[in-house]
């Protein structure tokens, strides 16, 4: 599913026009997304919750050349599923 099969599904549950819909969806969005930059947890009880964890630099290597190259240490967003997505998941 993508952003606007999301936007056409809840439209249609909820019974309100996809201009509302894809305003929730983009409002949702970025509150995730600013909460996550600030540092916050992001917690949605029974569906999950979103962090952000710094994964330091770290050496690799270019695989056409052989060269060693260092990878920049980088903030890596993670999701772990609450106790409800599990259940309906594993049914």
């Amino acid at each position: 599913m993508n952003k606007s099969q999301l936007i056409d599904e809840i439209a249609k549950q909820s019974g309100m026009t996809k201009a509302k819909s894809k305003l929730i969806v983009e409002s949702l969005m970025s509150s995730i997304i600013r909460s996550l930059s600030e540092g916050d947890l992001v917690q949605l009880p029974g569906f999950g919750s979103f962090s952000l964890s710094y994964h330091p630099e770290k050496q690799g290597r270019n695989p056409q050349t052989g060269e060693q190259i260092t990878i920049a240490g980088q903030n890596k967003v993670s999701f772990k599923a609450g106790s409800k997505l599990k259940q309906a998941l594993s049914k």
